[in-house]
């Protein structure tokens, strides 16, 4: 298995996501897009490579729940326990906001979508990064989205500050998303 926390092109990555860039990583099952969550130009970017409403909000992505502290505080502690059980596929949680979270990150919602990713390549970048990291989907609103580098390429060109190398993963769909109060499935995964 690689080592990704030492990889170059991770630390290339990284410093992009410091520098305000935009890069694409693998994630469980797709390609994805990500940034630093509170660089709003960074953010912007992301939307208009997307061609992706605001108001809709995006995924926050970390490599494990201490990194996800400050989105989650206000939730009870069985609450708590049950988006920090281990699942069998990717799932991401739909969190009631605390005002943690930047409003283009949140969008038109009263939650906060947050996952720890099961990636390594992917908890490497939030590892190095020191924090969590946007993840949407790397491909531009209505068309498939990416499941290899060549299709990130195809979509987005030079328009990405950083790709980094590596696959996705093993899971057959992109993460679940439910509802942590009302325990709905608004995405299967």
């Amino acid at each position: 298995m690689i080592n990704w926390s030492r990889h170059p092109n991770i630390s290339h990555a990284v410093h992009q996501l410091h520098l305000q860039g935009v890069i694409a990583y693998p994630t469980e099952a797709v390609w994805g897009l990500g940034c630093d969550p509170y660089s709003h130009s960074a953010v912007a970017k992301i939307l208009e490579l997307k061609r992706r409403p605001e108001h809709r909000g995006l995924i926050l992505i970390a490599c494990d729940w201490q990194q996800l502290a400050p989105f989650t505080q206000g939730l009870t502690s069985s609450q708590l326990a049950r988006i920090q059980h281990t699942h069998s596929k990717p799932t991401t949680w739909l969190i009631p906001d605390n005002g943690a979270a930047p409003e283009w990150i949140v969008g038109d919602h009263d939650t906060l979508a947050v996952r720890v990713t099961s990636h390594p390549l992917a908890a490497s970048l939030c590892r190095r990064f020191g924090g969590p990291i946007v993840s949407t989907s790397a491909n531009p609103q209505a068309l498939p989205e990416a499941t290899d580098r060549l299709k990130v390429r195809a979509y987005f060109g030079r328009k990405l500050d950083a790709i980094t190398p590596g696959a996705v993963g093993t899971a057959k769909a992109p993460s679940e998303i439910r509802h942590l109060l009302t325990d709905r499935v608004i995405r299967q995964g």
